[in-house]
């Protein structure tokens, strides 16, 4: 998951009645309070040459060196902000606190007094331009706090972002499915509805979350009805099919040849893996990867001792780390989070094994077109570019969940789900959906290779002799508290109602695999894309990195409905193997 560094707060003595100094919010900017005199007055402080870095003015009435404002003034300009009055009208109490940042900006903030251990919170907050005395940025409620929320251009995935690459990535996805003699298919819907996620983005990039966070939710919704309808409804015998020659008898309905898609997405890969050579960023969750990389070839505790740049970094499963490790050992660490080229070929690494795994998955449901189809749509969907550019860890999840889907017998089918719990918690949901995909008799096949797959995943931290329960603090636990205001839940503070939700979402995760279901690899794909929708609408902390999860899942349940021969339908067994193309043919959607 997406986080940010926390809010640091340092205080120093005041110098003026009702004046403190107190740091702000900085995302990932380092604060670094000017050390106190031993004896004397407070002196004037010396700004950083750090673009972001935060240091006390030391006083308010002087000029510190090559500085147009003093410390008054940077407040009296701050406190004509709209927003700064807002906030003191509703909170007359507040203080304010003033910050020289970096070498050339003031940021000021209003502070609301709380008890301890929380920490005084920051209600509003203002950066000034010294040379001009211009307020640069002025943000109050959940943007002080988290600055992936202001909108930043380019902040995750940098060009990805652009208009010119997510309008034609959003046409190359949806048109080749398009069936404009059908259109009342409800896989056009499943496709738009795909796609809609990038008004989402759009509101999110203009830093407009309190209309970027609620819209995800109709759609998440709409798509967890529609898994669950694909996969709890049999599909229909042969005799009953209706529909076009092409589809009786097998055939993907396409506008295009499926040879244009796989031309297509051969294109498709080599420009998204140049955009990310070219014009990509790494985020915290691809630097914590390569630190936990280097923490396990050095030998070092996993769990609870990341650096203070990246001080959450642990909050993933160990498999997270140890996929990073031969990238950290092939594009080695500088020690700083810098361009992190071995996150950048992680993250390549992950997307192109995702790729592959859908083709095969397609391949091996209903043939070759379906799995040209499938990779093409990871190709062209703008959010799997959207992981791969922010060079994060999600896709490595899919690969797991890919990888489950393809696996043969139960004990592989075990060891992939375990693997894939171990890279992030939440997917251990679909541990007893896949437990009980075959009959009864390999349960415990599937127990004994999860259980051999977790072991030797979790080697390192056994070995080391690190505290689980430190792993549990600073994984679940910390993951179940955090706040977040990219959730409608954290946002309007909705407890009772995320409770209930989530509720509900483990009764679907425990009682799904028991209900009478569609039997196939589809089925399987579409109860198990729906237990991953149900437990993401109630976290607390969602964002669009999660939707590669989802993608391939989605695509498959659409895309792959075939009708089962009246002789086979029942039989379980016979589902896992590829489908002869004159024996399957597709249901409308």
């Amino acid at each position: 998951m997406v986080g940010v560094a926390a809010v640091l707060v340092t205080f120093t003595a005041s110098v003026a009645p009702g004046v403190a100094q107190q740091a702000g919010s900085t995302g990932a900017a380092t604060v670094t309070a000017a050390p106190a005199p031993k004896s004397g007055p407070p002196t004037v402080a010396r700004a950083s040459t750090v673009f972001d870095e935060l240091v006390p003015p030391g006083v308010l009435d002087k000029k510190p060196a090559g500085h147009r404002l003093d410390g008054f003034r940077a407040i009296a300009i701050a406190r004509k902000e709209a927003k700064v009055r807002a906030v003191l009208r509703e909170h007359p109490s507040a203080y304010a606190g003033v910050y020289l940042k970096g070498p050339s900006r003031w940021q000021v903030g209003w502070y609301q007094k709380r008890r301890p251990p929380e920490g005084d919170r920051e209600l509003v907050q203002v950066t000034i331009d010294d040379a001009s005395g211009q307020v640069l940025e002025a943000w109050s409620g959940h943007q002080v706090a988290w600055t992936m929320a202001r909108g930043y251009p380019g902040a995750f995935g940098r060009k990805v972002n652009s208009p010119w690459v997510w309008i034609p990535l959003t046409v190359l996805f949806v048109v080749p499915f398009l069936q404009p003699r059908r259109w009342r298919r409800m896989l056009h819907l499943d496709l738009l509805v795909m796609a809609a996620f990038g008004i989402s983005v759009a509101y999110f990039n203009d830093a407009q979350i309190d209309v970027s966070v609620p819209f995800v939710y109709p759609l998440l919704v709409y798509l967890l009805a529609r898994l669950l309808w694909i996969g709890l409804r049999r599909p229909r015998p042969a005799g009953e099919t209706t529909g076009t020659a092409s589809e009786r008898t097998g055939g993907l309905p396409l506008l295009v040849p499926v040879t244009w898609l796989a031309i297509a997405t051969v294109f498709l890969v080599g420009f998204r893996i140049g955009l990310n050579v070219t014009s990509s960023n790494v985020i915290d969750v691809g630097y914590a990867g390569v630190i936990g990389a280097q923490k396990l070839v050095d030998g070092d505790p996993l769990y609870g001792a990341f650096p203070k740049d990246n001080e959450h970094g642990d909050t993933y499963g160990p498999v997270v780390y140890e996929a990073y490790v031969p990238f950290e050992q092939v594009l080695p660490w500088s020690g700083r989070w810098d361009d992190l080229p071995a996150a950048h070929a992680a993250s390549i690494a992950f997307d192109l094994m995702a790729l592959v795994l859908v083709f095969l998955l397609g391949r091996r449901v209903r043939g070759p077109s379906l799995g040209i189809a499938l990779a093409y749509g990871w190709a062209a969907y703008p959010f799997t570019l959207y992981a791969m550019n922010t060079n994060t860890n999600d896709a490595l999840v899919t690969v797991f969940v890919l990888a489950a889907l393809l696996a043969s017998t139960a004990g592989r089918r075990g060891a992939a789900m375990a693997l894939g719990g171990l890279t992030k918690f939440a997917t251990l949901a679909l541990a007893p959906l896949f437990a009980t995909h075959d009959r009864p008799r390999t349960w415990p096949r599937f127990v004994l290779g999860f259980a051999l797959a977790a072991l030797v995943a979790m080697a390192p931290v056994l070995i080391a002799g690190e505290s689980l329960s430190t792993m549990y603090d600073r994984t679940v636990r910390f993951q179940a508290e955090r706040g977040s205001p990219f959730s409608i839940w954290g946002m309007y503070e909705l407890d009772g109602l995320q409770r209930a939700w989530q509720a509900i979402a483990v009764a679907l995760a425990l009682t799904l695999p028991f209900l009478r279901r569609r039997d196939d690899v589809v089925g399987l794909a579409a109860c198990a894309g729906a237990i991953l929708i149900a437990l993401q609408l109630g976290v607390t902390h969602w964002f669009y990195l999660y939707l590669v999860w989802l993608a391939p899942l989605v695509l498959l349940a659409a895309l792959g409905r075939e009708v089962v021969p009246a002789a086979d339908a029942g039989d379980p067994a016979d589902t896992a193997a590829p489908a002869p193309s004159a024996a399957a043919a597709a249901t409308p959607a």
